[in-house]
């Protein structure tokens, strides 16, 4: 995967550099400084991936970004910054990940992994690798982070997927099956529509009319379980 780095401060570069390093199958093809020099880069190396900073002198990031976007293959684009009030800026720019400075190697891993899967490439094995902690949300003009650890379940519903979880309910765009993917150790499927936490089931028992039903902790509504996913949440339940 050929990376270019964009970021004003060469102490940031470096670190990202040493942190890109680790990646074997990481290259990193070339830096900038600024948004002009990024696009100069750019164009001549043809990355697959851009780390990019937003608050930068004269052009900024996010410039940047809409600049990269008029090509006709842009590079994907990860930006990584100090300043969490642009978050939902940059995903308007259909970026695959925003990055928090200092950037937690884990989280940088995770943003790479994506990458990966939006370019086709095969996953990198790794005894470090970590799954994301929190989910994001939109909200109007907000984002809000949610902790994995408290979700309950996680439900389509049309395009969307509805979270359930310890502080309410929130939308996300993301697909059931790539949380499923992601997240297959915490998560359980119950239904064509329903992922639940493992740790949030509490019974499992049948309605009136016979359709089996799952209760979990802090839910008050029953969940239905369909016929397919019966015998695996009866095996997992053996072990809760």
């Amino acid at each position: 995967m050929r990376v270019v780095i964009v970021d004003d401060e060469p102490l940031a570069r470096s670190r990202l550099r040493g942190l890109l390093s680790r990646e074997a199958d990481v290259d990193v093809v070339a830096e900038a400084g600024d948004g002009k020099a990024a696009l100069l880069v750019c164009d001549t190396h043809r990355p697959d991936l851009v780390v990019l900073d937003i608050r930068m002198p004269g052009m900024d990031g996010l410039e940047v970004a809409r600049q990269l976007a008029k090509q006709t293959s842009p590079p994907l684009l990860v930006f990584c910054t100090a300043f969490d009030a642009h978050a939902l800026s940059a995903f308007e720019t259909a970026a695959l990940d925003y990055l928090v400075k200092p950037v937690r190697p884990e989280r940088l891993a995770e943003a790479l992994r994506r990458a990966r899967l939006r370019l086709g490439l095969a996953p990198v094995l790794s005894g470090d690798k970590q799954a994301r902690t929190q989910l994001c949300a939109k909200l109007g003009g907000h984002l809000r982070l949610i902790p994995v650890s408290d979700i309950r379940y996680l439900q389509a519903e049309e395009k969307y997927v509805v979270v359930h979880h310890a502080n309410g309910e929130d939308l996300i765009e993301e697909s059931l099956k790539s949380l499923e993917e992601e997240f297959g150790d915490r998560f359980l499927r119950i239904h064509r529509n329903c992922l639940v936490a493992r740790d949030a089931l509490k019974e499992l028992r049948r309605d009136a009319d016979g359709h089996a039903q799952a209760i979990l902790h802090g839910v008050e509504r029953p969940l239905d379980v369909s016929r397919r996913c019966l015998t695996e949440l009866r095996e997992a339940m053996r072990y809760l």
